[in-house]
């Protein structure tokens, strides 16, 4: 996606990183014999579940219930595959969504790309497939952004002044800035800036475009998509930032449904016809793609470790 007047710097966060070494990091409760970073399935079929009803939800990454009709036609094919009644159910925050998988009330969503992780060793995740584009991975970029007509032209204007963050689960929202300040720049998120939660990228795109805040940090395919719905104008905002491309959104089920049920989900995804109002939500995308968590998520996981922040259950 290109965007409006821009100052931007960029290091591939591999680099900046350096190699990382990750052990297990899931819950007690789970084992992962084959090495995956998945919690293996109840060995014994009397501890799987097979719900009658599936329950689907989508990352809140903007506002929850405009999404629940965008996955109406999703759900319908969903429960064609599979046989089920599903229910789309709407959650207002990640710790929500992977709280509710957790404790069963939660079959199958799409994750935000930083809580996938939490997904994984908290509640058992299981990430299936994410969107594609001419046959790849559909991604995103984070980018620290201003408005057009701040005083901030670039990132060495940044310190002292203030950014508004996601939450801390958010990669692009949170813990990839957080990583590319303090390891780039020099800058530290708690003493160096006036630190702002926002609760979300749209919050904290429209508080850049409102001047309520000074710069944010966010996926920029959320700032694409409220300008293709009028929302926001994209010559209102200055790129300072622009990291390289991260996966997003992944879309799975929780571990413990019969192995039947959970291959037909993901059929499901692998055999929906791409149109209607998910094509033209997200526009930038052409299907469903199978994806490889341990592999496509080390990036994730990287910048989390080098933001400082745990990845297992407390």
């Amino acid at each position: 996606m290109q965007h409006r007047r821009s100052a931007i710097a960029g290091l591939a966060f591999a680099a900046l990183l350096g190699p990382v070494a990750f052990a297990s990091q899931l819950d007690a409760r789970f084992v992962d014999e084959d090495g995956d970073l998945l919690a293996d399935p109840p060995a014994d079929r009397a501890q799987m579940v097979d719900p009658s009803t599936l329950i689907f939800t989508y990352a809140p990454v903007e506002d929850p219930a405009q999404y629940a009709e965008i996955w109406e036609e999703f759900i319908a094919h969903l429960s064609n595959v599979t046989g089920r009644e599903v229910r789309y159910f709407s959650v207002n925050s990640y710790a929500a969504m992977v709280e509710a998988m957790r404790a069963g009330r939660l079959h199958v969503g799409g994750f935000a790309t930083g809580s996938v992780p939490l997904g994984v060793n908290c509640a058992g995740l299981h990430p299936m497939v994410t969107m594609s584009l001419d046959g790849r991975i559909r991604g995103y970029e984070m980018e620290i952004i201003t408005h057009i007509d701040s005083d901030i032209m670039s990132m060495d204007d940044i310190k002292g002044r203030q950014m508004a963050f996601v939450n801390p689960a958010s990669n692009s929202g949170f813990r990839a800035p957080s990583a590319l300040l303090s390891s780039e720049f020099g800058i530290d998120v708690e003493t160096d800036l006036q630190t702002a939660f926002s609760g979300g990228h749209d919050a904290s795109i429209l508080g850049v475009a409102n001047r309520d805040y000074d710069t944010a940090a966010i996926a920029n395919s959320v700032v694409g998509r409220m300008a293709a719905r009028g929302v926001v104008n994209l010559d209102d905002f200055r790129v300072l930032y622009r990291s390289e491309t991260f996966p997003t959104t992944a879309y799975g089920a929780v571990y413990n449904l019969v192995p039947e049920l959970k291959e037909a989900i993901r059929e499901a995804f692998l055999t929906f016809e791409w149109g209607g109002a998910l094509a033209e939500e997200f526009g930038d995308a052409d299907g469903f793609i199978e994806i490889d968590y341990k592999e496509h998520w080390d990036i994730i996981r990287r910048i989390a470790a080098a933001a400082g922040d745990e990845l297992s259950c407390r």
